[in-house]
């Protein structure tokens, strides 16, 4: 199973909100605190690696924001030259004088080897992102959403071999096993020989490396079965709109033996005829009579919690927003809430009676300061 990934604001221990100073002091600090040259500690090169990475996606915006709007799946796919190409360590470590030497190395040559040139080893199974949509009350509150998907996973009978119990793939000869042959051909130039050397899959097991002369019964071979899974998601409260939260080993197969994939699991707002949500603030449309937004009036509003009683005070205007102060969501991971906005829509009557025309018309007549006129009825 894939290791557990800390949160990149934890890893340096900054708040979300964090500016780029901040982010910048934080790394430098950590840096020089765990750097491989001068902390021999076993975990050391491990933590360097792990705040490094941190720094390098959240001092991008564009990184960031991915980061913050899909967690780690919308920074799954950066190569060690995506994350760390634009950074001038130069700039950032320069001025402390220390040469950030690895091993006869400068920089560059160090997050070659902390990044580039890991140990390789069976890759794992590509990532799933699922949506879900969670109501605005379990947002408030925090809970469980049941989660259904059906995807390829690895077969119990075989242990994703594909081979029938007892038995075990036979390598292929020609390839070694790589799944891979390599031709070679040597040509004579003026100035001598020149070796040119191509690599193509193997013809004889078509890049497997394996081949199954007993095929497992249940996956017919293939490893892998497809199969319906449900789970259970704990879902934070205050979670915000397009948050990933990863589960790991929930995702694709391997299809060299190495470990599953992690599944994300997207969480949508769903609608609610009551609220429209904005981030932490909550949103919500009220209409009254002209006369109650003229002379104020009292209306019953509900929220995530009890309804409340809110008053309109008199000359509130059409499309004017009364805020209720800590009555929408919570903020994620914070102590405060989101507000309650209420749009104030005054209703104009599109048909009145003979008696509401006459008080219109004396309205009229005493806000110009003129008699009234009389009328045939």
């Amino acid at each position: 199973m894939a290791n557990e990934q800390r949160d990149y604001y934890e890893v340096l221990g900054v708040a979300r909100d964090a500016d780029q100073k901040t982010i910048k002091n934080t790394f430098r600090k950590l840096a020089m605190q765990y750097h491989p040259d001068r902390n021999k500690s076993p975990e050391a090169e491990a933590r360097f690696k792990e705040i490094a990475e941190a720094y390098a996606i959240l001092s991008d915006p564009d990184k960031r924001k991915q980061y913050d709007t899909r967690g780690f799946a919308g920074v799954a796919d950066f190569s060690a030259e995506d994350l760390f190409g634009g950074i001038d360590f130069g700039d950032l470590f320069g001025d402390m004088g220390f040469g950030f030497n690895f091993g006869g190395q400068r920089e560059g040559g160090l997050f070659d080897h902390l990044f580039r040139h890991q140990q390789r080893g069976p890759s794992p199974g590509r990532d799933i992102e699922v949506q879900v949509m969670v109501s605005l009350d379990t947002i408030n509150t925090g809970g469980e959403e049941l989660v259904r998907l059906g995807h390829p996973m690895r077969c119990e009978a075989c242990h994703g071999s594909g081979a029938e119990k007892g038995s075990s793939p036979r390598k292929c000869e020609t390839c070694d096993g790589s799944g891979q042959k390599i031709l070679s051909r040597k040509e004579t130039r003026d100035k001598g020989s020149v070796m040119f050397q191509q690599i193509i899959v193997c013809p004889d097991c078509h890049g497997k490396g394996t081949f199954i002369d007993n095929p497992c019964k249940q996956c017919h071979g293939s490893g892998q079965i497809d199969k319906e899974e449900s789970l259970k998601v704990k879902i934070p409260k205050g979670a915000e709109e397009g948050m990933a939260l990863r589960i790991s080993g929930h995702g694709l197969p391997s299809s060299s033996g190495g470990p599953p994939g992690d599944l994300y699991v997207v969480v949508r707002t769903a609608p609610d005829p009551r609220f429209q949500r904005l981030g932490a603030d909550l949103w919500r449309n009220e209409s009254i009579d002209i006369s109650d937004a003229v002379l104020g009036t009292e209306i019953e509003v509900p929220t995530l919690g009890k309804a409340i009683t809110v008053k309109v005070p008199p000359g509130t205007q059409h499309d004017e927003v009364l805020r209720l102060r800590g009555k929408g969501l919570p903020y994620f991971e914070g102590s405060t809430r989101g507000d309650l906005k209420l749009r104030i829509h005054v209703v104009i009557p599109k048909q009145i009676n003979d008696e509401e025309r006459k008080l219109f018309e004396q309205l009229r007549t005493l806000n110009k300061g003129q008699t009234p006129k009389k009328h045939w009825w």
